[in-house]
């Protein structure tokens, strides 16, 4: 079985399982972080250890993506996507079962190798079985829901599983999932080609930009520690750029690159992936100071918390799955985007004026609701705009730079803006002074959308007028 051979149900039936598949991922990207105190009673971790509980997965998970959407390319989606399930659900387990600090980490690690295995080449997937433009935008909606609302149900997940059971079952829990996601997937999802390693088997160049990414992503999640000037920030962030030059001139030179740079130069594919950059980084401000803002000003437990991003992670889920197919359709997406990010636009400024004294349903809820809208708006829509400019040759690495773009645009971001909000608080607990940090911090992250939105009104390109004739074009390259 084969995209090409598939029925229409049959396509339909495969994108849940992707769905699925992604979903149990994306839990387990938000649910370790409501269950960390009580991991740290049980292990004996030290505050300063406990972040590698989370470090550990997201230096895997963020230095593996883009490498992991070219293997798929080359391998196969299908096989990648398969061993990746595998290897999560394996990891998973020893996760649960862990009585050591170091094998917790450890196996945090390797949920990170099959998180990126598995959430690189999804979308590649996707958009092969659905070349139609308004299935493909219709499927990428429903691809927008899952992403949408899974962290939020993390959280709420989390909450439930620490409170009613422990922590280990927030780990046992993906074996039944991820089992029967393999076997779902054997099953339905079809059998991808790929180019073969001939096209890309360049060892070398993999293992710089491997380097390169995963000391990147663990210079960003230690400046919040080490602080924006210290030696090692300066030492480990020059590294990592030297490793990425390195990775980029090798890419010119060979004669079977493992990154075409021909699809980095795509005007699409890069404008689509500088506006995500932007964007999540001030996005990551929302659920970060928000969660903060609730429990040390509101005085909400972490279960309360969770459920209190629920609307946003509702309206942000219909909104990709009714909205954006046909806006996206309608209206092009110059116009889904521009007008996602000034709905994000306003909710930060927003929850700049929420005051230390405010409430949930006057201060908080209306702004995530926008929340919600404006990222069920721009998330499809920037997909669609990226693969765009891929082919089927390389649709999985195009799929894992736009994953990778997400986790370390959202990475820098957080530890930026982190950073801005404690200088500007000055060591100052109250609610006033925390709250007046963060305030300073939303304005900030609204600088960033804001630029995100001259990017897109500036590069991504109107659709043309209804009157002209279709014809088929070749993926943008411009």
């Amino acid at each position: 079985m084969t995209a090409n051979t598939l029925t229409e149900r049959g396509r339909w039936i495969a994108l849940s399982v992707l769905c699925l598949g992604e979903l149990m991922i994306l839990l387990d990207a938000t649910i370790v972080n409501v269950a960390l105190d009580s991991i740290r009673q049980d292990l004996g971790f030290e505050q300063s250890a406990l972040a590698w509980v989370v470090n550990g997965y997201l230096i895997a998970f963020g230095g593996l993506l883009m490498l992991a959407g070219r293997v798929g390319d080359l391998l196969g989606k299908r096989r990648v996507y398969l061993v990746g399930l595998t290897v999560f659900t394996l990891a998973s387990v020893v996760c649960a079962v862990s009585q050591t600090q170091l094998m917790l980490v450890g196996a945090r690690f390797f949920q990170g190798v099959g998180g990126a295995l598995t959430s690189a080449v999804i979308l590649g997937m996707i958009v092969t079985m659905f070349p139609e433009p308004d299935r493909q935008a219709k499927a990428i909606g429903t691809y927008g829901f899952i992403t949408a609302s899974g962290g939020s149900l993390g959280l709420v997940l989390g909450g439930a599983l620490t409170d009613g059971l422990n922590w280990h079952w927030i780990f046992l829990i993906n074996l039944p999932i991820g089992l029967l996601t393999l076997l779902l997937s054997l099953r339905y999802v079809p059998n991808q080609s790929g180019i073969g390693l001939g096209r890309g088997a360049d060892g070398l160049g993999a293992v710089l930009l491997t380097a390169g990414l995963m000391l990147a992503v663990y210079t960003i999640l230690e400046v919040g520690k080490s602080g924006w000037t210290s030696a090692q920030t300066l030492a480990t962030g020059t590294g990592a750029v030297v490793l990425v030059a390195a990775f980029l001139v090798r890419q010119a030179r060979v004669r079977n690159p493992l990154v075409p740079l021909g699809l980095l130069r795509s005007r699409a594919v890069a404008t689509a992936n500088a506006i995500q950059l932007l964007m999540v980084a001030a996005m990551f401000a929302v659920f970060f100071f928000g969660a903060l803002y609730l429990q040390q000003a509101l005085g909400f437990g972490p279960l309360e918390v969770g459920l209190s991003f629920l609307p946003a992670a509702l309206t942000m889920g219909i909104t990709a799955l009714r909205l954006s197919g046909p806006c996206l359709m309608r209206f092009g997406p110059r116009t889904t985007i521009i007008a996602g990010l000034c709905s994000i636009l306003l909710c930060l400024l927003l929850f700049a004026r929420t005051p230390a004294d405010g409430s949930y349903p006057l201060d908080v809820l209306p702004a995530l609701i926008l929340f919600g809208l404006g990222g069920g708006l721009v998330f499809p829509a920037m997909m669609g705009l990226a693969m765009s400019g891929a082919t089927d040759d390389d649709a999985g690495l195009t799929s894992g730079l736009l994953s990778t773009t997400y986790q370390v645009g959202g990475a820098i971001g957080l530890a930026a803006l982190s950073s801005i909000a404690a200088a500007r608080t000055a060591g100052d607990p109250s609610p006033a002074a925390v709250t007046a940090g963060f305030s300073f911090s939303y304005l900030v992250a609204a600088v960033l959308v804001f630029g995100a939105i001259v990017v897109g009104i500036a590069f991504v390109r109107a659709p043309k007028p209804a009157a002209e004739p279709e014809t088929q074009a070749e993926p943008d390259r411009a």
